[in-house]
């Protein structure tokens, strides 16, 4: 297709939307690949992108088991932000803001990046101290924050339970270059992107097994033949050990349903993100006028992408003690997306033991707003042979080490994070 611009929409117009071409090739796979991307969500179509872009590589191929925007890239609440605290994150997620930021320039596909501010909420002088410390360490990487009191968060949201709150509301931590952007448009115009590159990006592939000599991986076993490569690099989300058990590896995470929610469309109500410091729970409103929320992981393992009704229960509660009028509004649908929890609450960008075989997991909540710099920084790896410099916290062997990026405090229980 060609480039999109208000010519080439007007002109498509006046002949009845006839000229347009599908947005990337539906390819069959070759025999062999430089470098076979596994996962055809965000992460593994940024990989590819950035792959052929920044690197040259153009024989890549990405291998999706179902559909393009099937997965977790379209199963989320859609949230990009930068505010984190530690050193090992606060680089490497200001970058994919940064990218989000030149997005869609650079891929020439509107994915509705929206930056219309995130702002996590405290109810209490110890959540206080510890927003302004995040916040603080923010500011000393270059990241925008800004500590607000109550009345200037009630100037913001002024629809919030000021009055008669059973967790009072003392303020908030803001990151006004935060938002969020269209979830499956990030699939579709790096999908383009990639193909306009040259990448195969083939759909109904499945990945069975890997074939590996002398230490060294040389192709795949998929549902459509063996596929032969030099490199491969999984990017799988929640299917993470299942993928890498193949390869005889074991990984220190586990899989845990999280649920998402859009109610019926109503007038514009939240003009940006917002997040309850008393309880896992977080807002926007959609385009479309739904309001998208969510909260806590479902406490068990699973790789279903379906929940159970003591999470729904449990996230209603949150959004009824923070906006009382929302109970008057209708559940238009909901869904689950299979995240892959780490032991400490961060991603591994990194080398396994099999030469050639790279990973890129661990996600966590943190898997849609981390897509431009994961397709990146993975890239980056895949290519050279080395880590990029905003993800060498990313190891896969920092518990051995005693390196763990632990961002909540939970320790190692990958359900807390």
């Amino acid at each position: 297709m060609g480039e999109y611009s208000i010519f080439s929409v007007a002109r498509e117009a006046l002949r009845g939307h006839s000229g347009w071409k599908p947005t990337w090739r539906d390819a069959a796979p070759k025999p062999d690949y430089d470098i076979v991307i596994i996962g055809g969500g965000g992460h593994g179509l940024a990989t590819a992108y950035y792959l052929a872009k920044e690197y040259g590589n153009a024989r890549v191929a990405v291998l999706e088991k179902g559909w393009i925007g099937g997965g977790n890239v379209g199963r989320n609440t859609t949230i990009v932000r930068s505010n984190y605290l530690l050193p090992g994150n606060i680089p490497f997620y200001e970058l994919s803001m940064k990218l989000w930021e030149g997005l869609e320039q650079d891929i020439n596909y509107n994915a509705m990046v929206s930056q219309r501010g995130i702002l996590n909420l405290y109810h209490s002088d110890a959540q206080r101290d510890a927003y302004a410390r995040r916040g603080n360490a923010m500011r000393l990487h270059g990241v925008d924050s800004e500590l607000l009191d109550q009345s200037a968060v009630r100037q913001m949201v002024p629809f919030l339970n000021f009055d008669n709150a059973r967790f009072p509301i003392h303020g908030g931590l803001l990151q006004r270059r935060g938002g969020t952007v269209r979830h499956d448009a990030v699939a579709w115009g790096y999908a383009r992107a990639a193909d306009r590159r040259g990448v195969d990006i083939i759909q109904n592939c499945e990945v069975k097994g890997f074939r590996i000599e002398d230490n060294r991986v040389v192709g795949v076993e998929t549902s459509r033949g063996f596929i032969g490569a030099k490199k491969v690099g999984m990017a799988v989300a929640g299917n993470s050990s299942r993928v890498a058990a193949m390869a005889g590896l074991k990984l220190p995470i586990e899989s845990h349903v999280l649920q998402a929610f859009v109610s019926e469309s109503i007038k514009p109500f939240i003009d940006g993100v917002v997040t309850f410091g008393a309880g896992h729970f977080y807002i926007s409103q959609s385009d479309k006028g739904g309001l998208v929320f969510g909260g806590d992981l479902d406490g068990y393992n699973s790789y279903a992408q379906r929940g159970a009704l003591p999470v729904v229960e449990d996230v209603c509660e949150g959004g009824m003690a923070l906006m009382p009028r929302i109970g008057r509004v209708r559940l238009l649908r909901s869904w689950g997306g299979i995240m892959d929890m780490s032991m400490d609450g961060s991603p591994f960008i990194d080398r396994t033991p099999i030469q050639g075989l790279y990973f890129n997991g661990g996600w966590c909540y943190g898997g849609f707003k981390a897509t431009p710099a994961s397709g990146l920084c993975f890239a980056h790896l895949i290519a050279r042979d080395q880590t990029h410099d905003v993800a060498k916290a990313y190891r896969l062997d920092r518990f051995a080490t005693g390196h763990a990026i632990d961002e909540k405090g939970m320790g190692p229980h990958p359900n807390l994070h």
